[in-house]
Parts: structure tokens; sequence; C-alpha cells
């Protein structure tokens, strides 16, 4: 059953939406926040994130914040096992439903894990971001490409954080759509007026490269290092957590700076004092599949950009121009020196026009109007029938 544009936006489409993440809410602010956020706006959202352990019964701690959002972080007794982590999880999350009055809901997968305490669940739609290949991660769990297995198939929506990703999902499941890293340009184009520089980079002097986002077993640590001392009147400006790898392995030189973890909101601050932005991603199975969030905040920050080549990076932006792509050191380097001396206002007349048309406000509404076509079919199919 077709259902045009003007009929979504006129029916009442009812369901609260559950959320199930690896990811927490409060850690770095991506992907899930800004779609999960906009989703808020219009109904109930829970966001249901891994749990944390320590002493004491199980229990699930609620948190409202803004709109109708709510997070859910089960709390699990330390030494538990990973079955009965599963039972826990599943009688708090069905606690949550009977408490909350969830009566029709979808569901929304981050982590294919999850199925192991929410497979009984009948939602009106079961959709799955796959935003990254979790199962080329560090630390993967082994029951993870066959969890995902389970709900590719399960799935009545796949959306895809990466152009990448969609061609190594888009023959596992009936519908999959790929939906590639937006930008909130308004919030990241003030980095292009002057800022007052935060007090822990005001003292770092000129040129400054930098970086922010996770510092995990994506990061090029060898290539950092080696720009670092090829250049050491450069200044590398490293924004961010430092997440399943030891700090120690990571170069400490006296022009590199680990300013740490930022609030969303202080980015812009940051970028403006900075003259290039980089992404110094390693080439390896956990980047395979990688869209950078941050490729187009740069560049609505108005900063030049530098990357290693990511496929998702190379295609649009280094194909397009908006980026450079360098590998070695000796090409990340002289990429810099290039950046450094390029037209603003000509790299910007590409790079604008360009954003233009990739906003997190247009890729949640494509989405929210996919799902909600599949669940007002299905609220109009006949008893018996299916929309698949």
């Amino acid at each position: 059953m077709a259902v045009s544009h003007d009929q979504l936006e006129q029916a009442e489409v009812a369901y609260d939406l559950i959320c199930l993440s690896h990811l927490r809410w409060d850690f770095v602010y991506q992907r899930p926040q800004h779609l999960i956020s906009r989703f808020a706006r219009e109904r109930r959202v829970f966001f249901v994130e891994e749990p944390t352990f320590e002493d004491g019964p199980a229990r699930l701690d609620l948190s409202p914040r803004e709109d109708g959002l709510t997070i859910a972080t089960p709390r699990l007794p330390h030494g538990i096992g990973p079955q009965e982590a599963e039972a826990a999880q599943r009688s708090l999350l069905d606690g949550l439903i009977h408490e909350q009055g969830i009566a029709q809901f979808v569901l929304w997968y981050y982590t294919p894990m999850a199925l192991g305490f929410s497979d009984h669940l009948e939602p009106r739609a079961t959709i799955f971001d796959a935003m990254d290949e979790l199962s080329a991660f560090l630390g993967a769990p082994p029951l993870l490409l066959e969890r995902e297995t389970e709900l590719l198939k399960k799935a009545d929506l796949v959306f895809t954080g990466g152009y990448s990703i969609y061609e190594a999902k888009k023959d596992r499941a009936a519908r999959v759509y790929p939906f590639p890293s937006s930008v909130d340009v308004p919030h990241f184009a003030a980095a292009r007026q002057p800022q007052a520089d935060p007090e822990d980079q005001a003292a770092i002097p000129h040129p400054r490269l930098g970086f922010f986002g996770v510092i995990d077993e994506r990061f090029d640590i060898e290539l950092v290092r080696g720009v670092a001392e090829a250049r050491p009147e450069w200044h590398l400006v490293m924004l961010g957590p430092v997440v399943k790898i030891e700090p120690a392995s990571l170069p400490h030189l006296p022009n590199v700076h680990y300013p740490g973890g930022k609030k969303y909101a202080e980015l812009p601050a940051y970028i403006a004092g900075w003259d290039v932005a980089l992404l110094p991603f390693a080439r390896n199975e956990s980047t395979r599949f990688i869209s950078p969030t941050k490729t187009p905040e740069y560049l609505a920050a108005g900063k030049p950009v530098v990357s290693t080549p990511i496929r998702d990076v190379i295609r649009p932006y280094g194909e397009g121009g908006l980026v450079q792509i360098a590998e070695t050191v000796a090409e990340f380097v002289a990429a810099v020196e290039q950046a450094l001396q390029e037209d603003r206002a000509a790299r910007l007349s590409k790079v604008d026009p360009f954003l233009a048309q990739l906003s997190w406000e247009r890729t949640w509404a494509e989405m929210r109007d996919l799902i909600n076509t599949l669940v007002l079919a299905r609220h109009a199919a006949p008893v018996g029938a299916t929309s698949h």
C-alpha cells in the first residue's frame, strides 16, 4: 500500500521508540544522538545503553532528558555470567515496557548483541542502523557475526552509516538504505568566526593541526608520530578520550597535545583555533567501512582537511576536491603544507554547496518517513497480510 508524504504528515503514527545501543548517550555526541534526539521531539524515546556492573541486585536506572527522551541504564551485579546477564536485561526491558505503559513501539538496534535479550518482543517495526562494522572492532564479542545475521533477517529496515558498509550489507537484507554521515552546519560554522581560544589550547603555538574523536585502534599512531617528528614546528592537538588502547602507546612529544574529551558544544571553539583538521585513521579492518562523521563537521567549520585514504572519505570528499588524501608520512606532510597555503574562499565555494545537501534534519526526516510508511501500511493491511 503506497502512502503519500502528505498522508504521512497528516496521519498520527502512534508508537514509542526503544533504541538498544552499545554506545552511551553521554560518551561522544555522534550519529545516535543526532538521530534519536530528533525522534524524541515527536514521540517517547527510550535509549537503552549497555549495562554497567556494580554491587547490588540488577536494576534499571532511568534518566529523563530533553523532550521525550529517557536514558535507561541497566545496572548488573559484579561477576554475573553472560547468560545470566542477558536474562537480567530481558527482565529489565520487559519491566520498562510494562511500567512505562509502552503498548505500540518500534525497536531500533545499534548493536546486534541486544538480540540476546530482546528477540521475544513484538514491535511494530524493527530497525537496524548499522553505523559501523562492529565485528572488526577490538574486543568484539565472538557471537556478534551470528547475531548480526539474525538481525539482518529480522529487520524491516536497515540503515547504514556510509556507502562502503551499504555495499557490504545490501544483499543480506530485504530493505537496505545508505544514510552516510550528516552534519549540523550552523553548529560547526560558528568556528568560521573568531572564538575565544579555550584555556587548555590557548598556549599551543601555531600552526595547529587538529583532530577530535575517540582515540582507539582506528587511530594511526605511527603516522601521527611521524608527522610530529618531521615537522617539530607544527603542533598536533588530539581531542578525545583514549579507549581500548594504552595511552602510553601514543606519541608523547613536545608538539603533540592531548587535552582529553570535550563536549559537543565546545568543539567549535577548539576547531576555530586550528589551521588544518586531520583524519589520521589507520588502514585496518576496523576502518574498512567507517564513514567519519567528523569529515563534514570539519568542512562546515571552514577548515582544510587532510585524511588517510579511507574509502568513504575518498568518495565523495576526495574525489570532489573537498579533502586532501595522503597515506605515508611524507605524503601527509606535503598535503598539510599545501593545506596551509590554500585559498580559503575558493575552498568554501566548493564546500558550502555540497554541505547544503547534507543535514541531520534531512537524514532523520527520510528515515522517519520510511518507518512511518511501513507502520501505516501494516496498520492498513488486511488481517493475515504481510508488508514484506
